[in-house]
Formats: structure tokens, sequence, C-alpha cells
């Protein structure tokens, strides 16, 4: 089964119980199968209207007998169903569920971009990923999570949390 990386993400609402209810929900899929999950940080928000309550993040690592644009169309079926408004552009939301990774697959099209084109400027997704596979190398990039996060070189301004899933 391909492994599949899923990022994590919210800042409105309860969002520890958000989380866990994401995670319960992708869960119960026929064909999913949890492989680990990373621990949840709390960050500021980066871009977006100002004044944004501050995220939780994590990453999970999955594998799925779902194809690439099933699992998006259940992940955005779940973002729906937990809440979730697209009013503007990197506003709040009460989950964001992205595919950062499907194996090593590239896919670039209207509805599906895998990688995530944005994860390799973004701390609060390649600290978690990190945790989990620092030694990930990305497919266009040609460079692993753990060389990525170096070189953003960003400090992030985060508060480990509870956990609010297994840890797989």
């Amino acid at each position: 089964m391909p492994k599949v990386f899923i990022g994590v993400g919210a800042n409105l609402g309860d969002r520890e119980k958000t989380i866990q209810r994401a995670h319960a929900l992708l869960g119960s899929l026929r064909g999913i199968r949890f492989v680990q999950c990373s621990g949840v940080i709390e960050t500021d928000p980066v871009g977006g209207p100002a004044g944004q309550e501050r995220y939780l993040n994590a990453v999970w690592q999955i594998q799925s007998d779902l194809s690439p644009r099933e699992l998006l169309g259940k992940l955005l079926g779940f973002e729906m169903e937990l809440g979730r408004k697209r009013n503007e552009k990197d506003g709040p939301r009460t989950i964001d569920l992205d595919i950062l990774f499907y194996d090593q697959e590239i896919h670039n099209d209207r509805e599906l971009i895998v990688p995530h084109p944005r994860l390799h400027e973004r701390a609060f997704v390649l600290e978690p990923l990190a945790e989990l596979a620092p030694d990930l190398v990305h497919p266009m990039l040609n460079k692993t999570i753990k060389e990525l996060l170096s070189k953003l070189g960003a400090t992030l301004s985060v508060e480990r949390k509870n956990e609010t899933h297994p840890r797989s």
C-alpha cells in the first residue's frame, strides 16, 4: 500500500477535539491504516488575515488503498463535515487536511497537487514531518525533509501540546 503523509492544522473552535474527530473519521475508512502520528505543535499563523488564533499542527502517516484523488475527496468531505468554510485564502479554519506526499508520486493539475506545493516553505509542516520521516526525499526537490527543515532555518514559535490522537 502507498505511504501517504497528511498535514493537519486547526485554529478555530475546539482545535484538539476537531483534530481527534478528523483522526477518527479518517481511521474509519476502509483501506486506511495509520502508521504513525507526529506530536502536535502550536504555532503562530503564517499568512492570511491579521488577528488569527494560533494553530495546532501535526502530520499523520497512513497507508491507503485509495487513489490520491479518492483520498483528496474524502479529506475535503471531512473538512466540510467538521465545519470548514473556505471564505478567504489562508483564512482561519476549523480543520485543514492536506496530502503532503503520496508515495513518491507527482500530481499537478487543477484539483490535486502532490507533493504539497508549499510544504518546503513551512516549518509548521516540516517539523512534525521530520519527526516521522526525516530521511524522506522530496521527489521534486531531491532533498530530505531534514535538509529542507535545516535550509529553512526558521525558528518557530511552537509549543508542544498534549497528544490529541494516538501516536500509532
